[in-house]
């Protein structure tokens, strides 16, 4: 029987099988390109049960068991606000000396402990929390567990240590000050929120730089507490077990005072553009902001997937449009940002200067094309696709899953609500999306920030109107 092989577009080469074709040449016919298969069905990951217990500390414990890899992922944290102008300057430097030494560990003690049970613990802090986070063999849980108890109760924040990382600081927060994302970040921060002490999120360098070790040691001792706190392990353990482990280990670590929850700072109004000059620069920071809607209400799952059309993904209107047509930017991005008490979108994009006022143009048409225009069905179905396929990617690892049920449990949600976020984005229909579109995607509904080289891109984005400054 012979047979005969398939014409192709390509040119032969000696040696090779005249019959290969690139995957260029697989992926088109003569009448086009070949159509894609639909996506198959969504693998559904299995959410594990979560135990929970407050202990007398006022602490509060959970616990999922999640098997595949013999490890465990600890999150604690601890609510961390403070209105004094001073305290952005000595959370950083307490964060950054936390785990230097304690009153029976030095910093290599710590280390070589953390390190025979595979383990490691990193601190970090905002103006809203401190978040202690780590992982380590499971069943070295023990181990982790009177570490962290170790350097809750009795870090000792050497004076040494507390000079040099202030020093180190003081030239990071200089080196920081210099970059436009930076600079543009801040300038919304106090755009969107004034003077609410969220908008501290980088302590200015001549108040780190006065700093002492008495304060930051003052500092543990009044804000670092349990009560109010979250701690959330999630891994290869028995739930039960490992909460008595905690309950065992921080038993130490009491106090009557409570956490201090950051208050709610205002949503952003609606305003003008705010021209940011940064003398010199030859690219420009477009940052937009709105109210959003928190995960408790009925409409965020309508609100995710329009954010999703808008500019949430590299499929979106927005990357399209000012990305793959016009070439004026590397990316867009549009995201949620969950601040206490709501959220407030996000829309943000960093251009050369010759192609300010054009990109500005294209967002704030993009923001009106989603009201005017509503997303297409398949556009919805793209967005939904993406959605339910990351939420379940970012939970198939121990990791995400804690940071996961850390954020929502300080939400005052829990793994219920992640059970039920597929089917609720499933349920969401085109005409749901078109109205949480037309409702908090109008170009008049966002404030936001312009930085850039004012003598340069000013004359262009100020002909488009809505802008204010120099």
């Amino acid at each position: 029987m012979t047979t005969t092989a398939p014409e192709t577009t390509g040119h032969a080469v000696p040696g090779e099988n005249p019959a290969h074709r690139s995957a260029a040449e697989i992926g088109r016919t003569d009448a086009g390109p070949r159509a894609l298969p639909p996506l198959g069905l969504t693998r559904a990951v299995p959410l594990p049960d979560v135990e929970e217990r407050t202990l007398d500390s006022g602490l509060r414990v959970l616990a999922a068991h999640r098997p595949g890899v013999p490890m465990v992922e600890l999150r604690l944290r601890v609510p961390f606000a403070d209105d004094a102008p001073e305290h952005a300057a000595v959370s950083e430097l307490l964060s950054s000396t936390l785990l230097a030494g304690t009153a029976s560990r030095d910093r290599v003690g710590i280390d070589d402990e953390l390190a025979a049970v595979g383990a490691s613990l990193g601190v970090s802090v905002d103006p809203e929390r401190l978040q202690i986070g780590g992982s380590g063999l499971a069943d070295g849980l023990p181990d982790l567990l009177a570490v962290l108890a170790d350097v809750l109760t009795s870090a000792t924040h050497p004076d040494t240590e507390v000079a040099r990382e202030r020093d180190r600081l003081v030239e990071r927060i200089s080196v920081a000050r210099a970059q436009p994302r930076t600079i543009a970040r801040e300038a919304l921060q106090r755009k969107r929120f004034g003077d609410h002490p969220i908008s501290r999120e980088m302590p200015a360098g001549e108040d780190v730089a006065i700093v002492t070790a008495d304060q930051v040691r003052a500092l543990q001792a009044a804000s670092l507490v349990p009560r109010g706190s979250i701690l959330t392990l999630v891994g290869d353990i028995d739930t039960a077990m490992a909460i008595g482990q905690v309950e065992k280990a921080l038993a130490g670590w009491t106090s009557d005072a409570a956490a201090r929850e950051l208050s709610p700072p205002p949503a952003p109004p609606a305003a003008d553009l705010q021209l940011v000059h940064r003398p010199g620069s030859v690219q420009s920071q477009l940052r937009l902001s709105a109210p959003a809607l928190r995960r408790h209400d009925p409409r965020y799952a309508a609100f995710q997937l329009a954010n999703l059309v808008f500019g949430g993904y590299f499929s979106s209107r927005l990357m399209e449009n000012i990305r793959e047509d016009k070439g004026y930017t590397y990316g867009a991005h549009s995201g949620i940002e969950f601040i206490p008490g709501g959220a407030v979108l996000g829309v943000e994009t960093d251009v050369a200067s010759d192609v300010t006022a054009a990109a500005l143009l294209e967002t704030r048409y993009e923001l009106g094309r989603l009201t005017a225009v509503p997303p297409t069905e398949a556009e919805v179905e793209a967005a939904r696709s993406y959605a339910v396929g990351s939420l379940l990617i970012s939970l198939d690892n121990q990791g995400g899953m804690a940071s996961m049920l850390s954020a929502l449990a300080a939400d005052g949600l829990g793994i219920e609500w992640l059970r039920g976020h597929p089917a609720r984005l499933e349920a969401v229909t085109p005409e749901q999306v078109a109205e949480v579109a037309l409702e908090f995607f109008a170009p008049t509904a966002f404030t936001g920030v312009v930085v850039g080289d004012a003598d340069v891109i000013g004359p262009g984005v100020r002909a488009l109107g809505g802008i204010t400054g120099p």
